[in-house]
């Protein structure tokens, strides 16, 4: 039977990140950025005419009071102790908040977002073709372009050339939002789950069952209370939804935020967005994956479109979740076994392996322990394309997975089939890691 000493009182996603803080932090508030990898759309930061960095290096022209830092696929952003907020890299859909026919090799040169004046931002995510900040109130703000609705603007908004309000999240203190191909999560500090954007396949629950492309259904979303009810009008607006997923203008597409019905009654802890699914964490211990599952991501059968529990993971309580491209990480508390008494902090991984990203051998498909880690303090897990990154509470970072582009930031391009530490860090603490899809972002103390 599991036990409830991690079940009860979990903590927000907020009070989560603040533990770990205090955990490894002396003091340390805010630091500078240091980035690795892949450099071919200037998310590193670093001047021209630099392709690639394989090992951890500063990025200049940043300030130095550097608090959080959040990598989107191709483009990186960060946030100063005053609430500015800086981004550089990939700008083909205004995810910089910059023109996009400003120069492209000005691009890899970190600037101030514009736009935001008055809101005082406390942390920002970013997908692949947009940029987003959380106000200290809980409000969210958005940018870029997104033709999959990830936006959250409204019907048909495709478009935000600067910092725009998502008024449907209005009244809502959001903690967290986690950004995939083309949609989208957002949790509150109350544990509520919104979802919008792309919602094939259940990544954003049952939501795409009631899909359909004229606004006067779209505009009754929120009136219907009854998910799994299986009407025929539903069954031939799945039909429809799957003829249209077959065309790329006509996706099924949430355009506005809105309750993720299927843990509405519930408690959520922690989400994560991979590329095409979505894994959802309770309040209870109970994990729920949605949405793809080509290379086993969903560690559970495919079954309905829908968010469902995951298998194989009775003997861990997960703390916190990460997703990749296709494969999942969760960071989690073992419990005791056999002549073992204390609880172990582990991280598990599953689905796609093509880099050795899982950290470990064994079937892709069931959730199992990534190697290598034994005795050392894990606080944070972040995915790649194609690797891994974790932070400890010493403020070391460990990686594996591709060493493609310097990736893994250890001065070469091999592969890690386990966790390698990155040496060249020796005497600083790292306060924060994050993946972008085929870059890293550190945040150092100091």
């Amino acid at each position: 039977m599991r036990s409830s000493l991690f079940l009860r009182n979990r903590p927000s996603c907020r009070q989560l990140s603040s533990v770990v803080s205090r955990c490894f932090c002396t003091g340390e508030k805010w630091g500078s950025v240091w980035s690795f990898g892949d450099n071919t759309n200037g998310a590193l930061g670093l001047p021209a005419p630099l392709s690639d960095a394989y090992e951890p290096t500063k990025v200049p022209e940043l300030p130095s009071n550097i608090t959080q830092v959040a990598a989107g696929h191709y483009h990186s952003l960060a946030v100063t102790s005053e609430g500015e907020v800086w981004a550089w890299g990939r700008n083909d859909e205004g995810q910089l908040g910059r023109c996009t026919d400003s120069p492209r090799n000005s691009w890899c040169k970190p600037e101030r977002v514009r736009g935001l004046e008055g809101v005082e931002v406390r942390s920002v995510s970013a997908s692949g073709v947009t940029s987003l900040v959380i106000g200290k109130d809980g409000s969210v703000w958005v940018w870029g372009r997104s033709k999959r609705g990830q936006l959250g603007l409204g019907w048909d908004v495709i478009e935000a050339k600067s910092p725009s309000k998502v008024k449907s999240l209005m009244g809502h203190d959001i903690d967290k939002v986690s950004f995939g191909w083309g949609h989208a999560l957002a949790l509150t500090t109350e544990g509520k789950l919104f979802g919008w954007g792309y919602a094939d396949g259940g990544r954003l629950g049952e939501m795409a069952a009631i899909f359909h492309t004229t606004p006067s259904i779209y505009e009754n979303i929120g009136e219907l209370s009854d998910f799994e009810r299986k009407t025929p009008m539903l069954e031939e607006v799945n039909k429809l939804v799957e003829e249209r997923i077959r065309r790329e203008d006509n996706m099924p597409i949430i355009w506005e935020p809105c309750l993720v019905k299927e843990v509405s009654d519930v408690t959520v802890s922690d989400m994560s967005c991979g590329l095409d699914h979505s894994l959802v964490l309770c309040g209870d211990g109970m994990l729920l994956s949605g949405g793809d599952n080509t290379y086993g991501q969903l560690a559970r059968k495919t079954g309905e479109p829908s968010l469902l529990p995951v298998s194989g993971i009775s003997s861990f309580s997960p703390i916190s979740l990460e997703s990749g491209l296709g494969h999942s990480l969760a960071l989690c508390h073992q419990f005791p076994t056999g002549n073992h008494t204390s609880c172990k902090t582990a991280i598990l991984s599953w689905g796609w392996n093509i880099g050795s990203q899982l950290g470990r051998n064994g079937n892709n498909e069931i959730p199992d322990i990534v190697e290598g880690l034994e005795g050392e303090h894990i606080v944070s897990v972040s995915a790649g394309r194609v690797h891994s990154v974790a932070l400890t509470r010493e403020g070391e970072v460990f990686v594996w997975g591709s060493g493609r582009n310097g990736r893994l930031g250890l001065g070469h391009t091999m592969d890690e089939g386990e966790p390698a530490l990155i040496e060249s860090l020796e005497g600083s603490r790292v306060l924060q890691a994050v993946a972008g899809f085929d870059h890293n972002l550190l945040l150092v103390a100091g």
